[in-house]
């Protein structure tokens, strides 16, 4: 599955646009990192426990949104994009999302 955040792809031809596709987890902290970060706020700098929280979520959004382009027949996705929003106070919401296309 070939994946751009643009429009085309150099070298490619899009025969067929599939539609939409789109895959979206919703991830919410535990204590245990909500305890380090408070004291990582203290002191500054990166809270990699919600770094890797959201690393995480960005890659299942993704990967639900390749089978979701798989299941419309596309063997590619274009215009991809990621959004987030904050669905409670301790759960975020992710959202990968694009055009499902066939190129050759």
């Amino acid at each position: 599955m070939i994946i751009v955040t643009t429009n085309d792809i150099p070298g490619k031809n899009i025969t067929e646009v599939k539609g939409l596709a789109q895959g979206s987890t919703v991830k919410a902290k535990h204590v245990g990192r909500d305890i380090g970060a408070s004291f990582k706020t203290l002191v500054g700098g990166e809270i990699k426990g919600y770094s890797d929280l959201m690393r995480e979520a960005r890659e299942e959004a993704l990967q639900r949104m390749v089978k979701e382009a798989e299941a419309l027949g596309a063997n590619a996705v274009v215009g991809m994009r990621y959004q987030t929003a904050q669905v409670m106070t301790a759960a975020a919401e992710v959202i990968a999302y694009g055009t499902a296309v066939v190129v050759e």
